[in-house]
């Protein structure tokens, strides 16, 4: 179970599809010159291959355990954190004027990649940090930035998003955390929280929580939510009122403590309000965003560590023969065609993350053009970068055959640890739902529109006329969906996102190949990558034209069959 970072891969698309030298012609991002780059990218491979990789069994295996209260994660693991932090490697993109290095977020991106990739349960701790920096960044007080970002940038501490509880879910309108105001101008923070990602563990000194929750006469729902920074232990160095209650058994990602976060049985955990009161979800949804882009390139990680598996596997594995002599599986054509998928599928949704972080780095300089499309791409790096990680992870079980059933293996790891990226950060059906109800009419529908026009542009140049096909359909589905019904609207979403994401990746990977026919370096690299591309177009994109019918349909046959008729 080793791991290789695609460190050639990487750099192309940082080249290609990111537009890195671009981005260093600005001030903000003029010390991504390309020797830094090139550093930081093979540094962070190389660190995730060392230092997380080795971890990755015993994470799974092992896992975090939970005693009184209190979290201890398996053996190596606070060594390997230090080394994180004292490598710097969550400090990449982070705020310059608290401790970060102020470099684009596509790097940052290579790093988490790489994470994720290695040892993906215990990236996640990683992982949520920096969308508590940016919720701060964005909506603290300049106090607060002062007090709580230097030591969450460099990773000392580690941020968590508070949200869900066991009556609310996706339905966040609905919870009942309380925050009552103190005479300090603090806030006792009292509630339970659910599905809390590294709530408590024992890799660093202090936890910082960003907690949801109502002030007394708030309005319902979420219009009448508010955010807090409630720490774990106070800046007097006093523990603060609150305890992990348990931490769930779960499918996969056992290297990840979920806590039952339990505030204030003591009289009330101290609290400080972000932003304005009942404005938390605004603020809650800077964290969001963040951490939805990190999950989706969590589909990549897992795609990209599953592939390599299954590659090796099949190079190994000898059963039965061609021309009479043994044959190994990599060479029977079923294989072939599985491990292909695998590689245009993974190196598809690696670039909608990677462009849609350059379209992130290019809005941070004040490209309103940039922010819209970084929007509107949101919902597809999510949903489709996770639905590739849960694809790619079952076909590398199939390679294994049988013996990718058996735990030994590892292969039934990556197919568990991936099953959960769907779910979390927003289900991959509220995405879509996201897509069709918000994102489809940014500007009166002239953001997806310039999206449309630019892949259909490039497509009509190169004569795929596949890719062309798809852009002409989506634009008119949209166009049709923003006038639907809402039933109609939301039964087409998810089907709606999949064709707009192959599109999106479809003319990504078309561009990486018109590059790769172009740029000079590893034959067999440049060779492998228009040949993913091809393929890309040539299957995947024909597949996503096939969902037409499902985007059309409406609701009316789904609400044809009643509860009674279903269970029959």
């Amino acid at each position: 179970m080793t791991y290789a970072p695609p460190v050639e891969e990487q750099k192309f698309l940082l080249r290609h599809v990111v537009g890195m030298a671009e981005l260093a012609t600005s001030d903000a991002f003029a010390e991504a010159t390309p020797e830094t780059v090139d550093a930081i990218v093979e540094g962070a491979g190389a660190f995730a291959a060392g230092e997380f990789a080795p971890l990755n069994r015993i994470g799974d295996e092992v896992g975090a355990r939970w005693d009184d209260g209190k979290v201890t994660m398996p053996a190596g693991f606070r060594e390997a954190y230090r080394a994180y932090v004292e490598g710097g490697w969550g400090t990449i993109a982070g705020p310059a004027a608290f401790g970060g290095q102020g470099l684009p977020l596509s790097l940052a991106s290579v790093v988490m990649e790489d994470l994720g990739s290695a040892n993906m349960g215990f990236s996640l701790c990683m992982m949520l940090t920096p969308a508590a920096v940016e919720a701060l960044k964005h909506h603290g007080t300049g106090a607060q930035q002062e007090m709580w970002l230097p030591k969450l940038v460099t990773g000392e501490w580690t941020g968590t998003m508070n949200l869900t509880e066991p009556q609310a879910g996706s339905d966040v309108g609905a919870l009942k955390t309380r925050a009552e105001p103190a005479a300090d101008g603090s806030y006792r923070i009292r509630g339970q929280k659910i599905f809390i990602t590294f709530g408590e563990h024992d890799l660093a000194d202090n936890i910082v929580h960003l907690v949801l929750a109502r002030l007394p006469d708030a309005p319902g729902g979420t219009k009448g939510i508010s955010l807090f920074i409630v720490p774990k232990v106070l800046p007097d160095g006093t523990p603060n009122d609150l305890r992990c209650v348990s931490i769930e058994h779960k499918l996969g990602i056992h290297a990840s403590p979920t806590c039952v976060m339990s505030y204030g049985d003591n009289g009330g955990a101290t609290g400080w309000l972000i932003g304005a009161e009942n404005a938390g979800m605004r603020a809650m949804f800077t964290m969001m965003n963040n951490a939805r882009l990190n999950v989706g390139l969590q589909g990549v990680s897992i795609a990209e560590r599953a592939m390599q598996q299954a590659i090796d596997y099949a190079r190994e594995r000898v059963q039965g023969s061609r021309a009479g002599q043994p044959a190994r599986i990599i060479e029977h054509p079923d294989v072939r065609r599985m491990l292909l998928r695998m590689k245009a599928l993974t190196q598809a949704a690696r670039a909608l993350a990677y462009y849609c972080a350059g379209q992130t780095d290019r809005a941070s300089l004040g490209d309103a053009a940039a922010q819209a499309r970084a929007d509107l791409l949101t919902p597809l790096v999510k949903a489709y970068g996770t639905d590739v990680g849960v694809e790619v992870s079952s076909l590398a079980l199939q390679v294994h055959g049988g013996m990718g059933y058996i735990e030994e293996t590892g292969a039934a790891q990556h197919y568990r640890d991936s099953r959960i990226s769907p779910i979390y950060e927003g289900t991959n059906g509220i995405q879509a739902a996201d897509l069709v109800g918000r994102k489809l009419g940014l500007e009166g529908g002239q953001v997806f529109a310039r999206l449309v026009a630019d892949i259909r542009a490039d497509a009509q140049e190169r004569g795929e006329e596949g890719l062309k096909d798809l852009a002409d359909d989506i634009l008119s589905l949209g166009q049709g969906l923003a006038g639907a019904r809402g039933d109609d609207a939301l039964a087409a979403s998810y089907p709606f996102l999949t064709m707009v994401s192959v599109a999106t990746a479809g003319w990504l990977m078309a561009r990486q190949a018109r590059a790769a026919e172009q740029a000079e370096g590893d034959p067999r690299f440049l060779a492998m990558k228009r040949t993913a591309a091809r393929y890309y177009l040539d299957r995947i994109v024909p597949e996503a034209l096939g969902l037409k019918a499902h985007v059309t349909g409406g609701a009316d046959l789904l609400y044809s069959v009643d509860e009674d008729m279903l269970s029959a």
